[in-house]
């Protein structure tokens, strides 16, 4: 008899261990979107408190500071980690998104190639390619705000010229501003 109650109490204990289990997954996570979701960009998205004399949706990127801010009202800016042209690659100025592509293709510019002749002369938009997810192309610019399927690359300076994000992080910024939106790049 007590053999019998002692497993009945341990079959009620896994049970409700299971249970209690259950209840804590949040299914969101799973997809990517929950509460539990961590970014794959190693510098966090974040509302920061920023002064500053650009109206709000106005984009700021410091490339020292390898970060870009997208203004918001009342001395906020949301911050998003960057990763900027590497040593005589850095520019600055200001400019307007010009355009906006979802899985953009790319062709490298030919001081690019000249550079590297092993780049391909075109790639289809899509995971493998090196603009990522989203493009906000700036001004009549060889450059451009793009994701990046390499989220290490993010805080470095490495680019040749153009302003990388993580897929997930251009994405946001994507669905935040319109084509119009003012540029400003400050080194």
């Amino acid at each position: 008899m007590t053999r019998v109650l002692i497993l009945l109490i341990a079959a009620a204990f896994v049970f409700h261990a299971k249970s209690a289990f259950a209840q804590m997954v949040d299914t969101r996570d799973i997809m990517g979107f929950g509460p539990n979701f961590t970014s794959a960009s190693p510098i966090q998205r974040e509302v920061v408190y920023f002064q500053s004399r650009y109206a709000p949706g106005t984009i700021v990127i410091s490339t020292r500071e390898r970060r870009l801010y997208l203004v918001l009202p009342n001395g906020q800016a949301l911050r998003y980690g960057i990763g900027v042209g590497r040593d005589g690659f850095r520019w600055g100025g200001v400019h307007r998104i010009s355009a906006k592509k979802e899985w953009p293709s790319w062709t490298p510019p030919a001081q690019m190639l000249r550079r590297r002749p092993d780049l391909p002369r075109f790639m289809k938009g899509g995971i493998d390619n090196p603009l990522g997810a989203r493009a906000l192309y700036l001004g009549s610019t060889l450059y451009r705000i793009h994701g990046s399927n390499e989220p290490e690359t993010i805080g470095h300076a490495v680019s040749s010229g153009c302003f990388r994000m993580t897929n997930e992080d251009v994405k946001d910024l994507y669905d935040r501003v319109s084509v119009g939106t003012m540029v400003v790049v400050q080194n």
